[in-house]
């Protein structure tokens, strides 16, 4: 009993810690701090992900520990993925540490994956 219930505490810290986001509040480059056009944000929003979401998501967008988002655009729209991302969905916890601008960079630049 003492076994599952410490490996079902380390799965949840592992997940949680690899959902989790990075501390550095925003792309290092500097892109997103020029409000720029659709190119700085989906270069944000690829980056975001990247460094967020990939972890469970795969870097490559085809799952692993969450789930496949190769065509997520042609599911979901741009608001409903960025509801997702704030207010979670399934075993995907709920993502409030991302800054709106964050989350709708990333929700655009997925919403595009149809």
């Amino acid at each position: 009993m003492k076994k599952l219930l410490c490996t079902m505490l380390f799965g949840t810290a592992l997940v949680l810690g690899a959902c989790g986001g990075g501390g550095d509040d925003g792309a290092s480059d500097g892109s997103s701090d020029n409000g720029g056009g659709s190119t700085d944000t989906a270069a944000s929003g690829e980056e975001i992900f990247q460094n967020n979401c990939a972890s469970c998501h795969g870097s490559d967008l085809s799952g692993g520990m969450g789930p496949d988002l190769t065509k997520v655009g042609s599911r979901y729209s741009a608001d409903e993925i960025a509801n997702i991302i704030k207010n979670g969905r399934g075993q995907m916890p709920p993502q409030k540490q991302v800054s709106k601008e964050d989350r709708q960079a990333v929700a655009s630049w997925l919403a595009k994956k149809k």
